[in-house]
């Protein structure tokens, strides 16, 4: 499909257009967003610096905290902005740099079933934990996270590039995303909307059932623990399917579907694109006694050299 665009920019319709909701929206999501990026910076600050956080599972927690800024950062800022604007226009350039950076940043989603598979091996595997999950391993897995993330997000933004816009550039949404475009383009997107379900639909189910069945393994052997082994765990477990059901179930209900947008997408989007990684840090510090206590050394450490 040959490129035939003469559209320079989308004009986004935003959360809405009432005036005095575009000032609670700013206020709102700045808010949101500073918690997000400090929280997730805090977490990754706190395990690179404490000795006492070097298991397998807070290396791959710094990375999802990590990869939580990021993705909050794709389209948060620009929402913030545009609630001061009437006018909310994105350049061509910007509006697909911006589908690359949400498709790669929420593909390396993969990264909670590389947690699973490191809860799954502590607690069903303990006596080999050590061995199994190394520092090559962790390593190694986190290179595949990174380049699943690339892949998927390189194969949506080359047929996205490709797609022919001539005239309808108003995208009712608060940022460029897949479908959006798909509804835009002049040519039958029919087959380019499976492709997307494929490709984005498919991936999120096929995690999200892995991340259930590894979850149901694990509490299933939970039966042959202590009870205080038991309370961790389930501690544990509880806090991560709840970063799963969150982030994934949002995701499957809009790319699972055919490509159209619909005004529920843009509240769906917002939670698994702005709340959800809001929540992620709030959700493993506060059931975590080993963060809290890192980060309470870690705070009283900077307030003491800063005497």
């Amino acid at each position: 499909m040959e490129s035939r665009n003469n559209v320079t920019e989308f004009v986004l319709l935003g959360l809405t257009e009432n005036p005095k909701m575009q000032k609670i929206i700013f206020a709102v999501f700045f808010v949101i967003y500073f918690i997000t990026v400090v929280g997730n910076v805090l977490i990754v600050v706190t395990i690179t610096v404490s000795p006492m956080l070097g298991s397998p599972m807070y290396f791959f927690l710094a990375y999802l905290s990590f990869i939580d800024a990021c993705y909050s950062s794709v389209n948060t800022p620009e929402l913030i902005i545009d609630s001061l604007h009437e006018r909310k226009t994105s350049l061509f350039n910007g509006c697909m740099t911006q589908v690359f950076g949400e498709h790669f940043f929420g593909g390396t989603g993969i990264l909670l079933t590389v947690m699973a598979y490191d809860r799954y091996v502590a607690v069903c595997k303990p006596l080999h934990y050590a061995v199994i999950m190394n520092r090559r391993v962790c390593g190694l897995l986190v290179g595949i996270v990174w380049v699943g993330g690339f892949l998927h997000a390189t194969i949506q933004i080359l047929f996205t590039f490709r797609l022919p816009f001539c005239g309808p550039n108003i995208i009712d949404h608060f940022m460029c995303d897949l479908n959006p475009l798909l509804d835009l383009a002049v040519t039958d997107t029919h087959i380019l909307g499976l492709f997307a379900a494929a490709n984005s639909g498919f991936i999120c189910l096929l995690n999200f059932l892995l991340l259930l069945v590894s979850y149901v393994v694990i509490l299933h052997s939970l039966r042959t623990h202590s009870l205080k082994g038991r309370r961790k765990a389930l501690s544990t477990g509880v806090s991560r399917i709840t970063v799963v059901v969150l982030f994934f179930v949002p995701c499957i209900f809009v790319y699972m579907r055919p490509a159209a947008t619909l005004s529920v997408h843009k509240a769906v989007a917002v939670f698994y694109s702005i709340i959800t990684p809001m929540l992620n840090p709030l959700i493993y510090t506060l059931r975590n006694a080993q963060m809290k206590n890192a980060i309470r050394k870690l705070c009283s450490r900077k307030a003491i050299s800063g005497d």
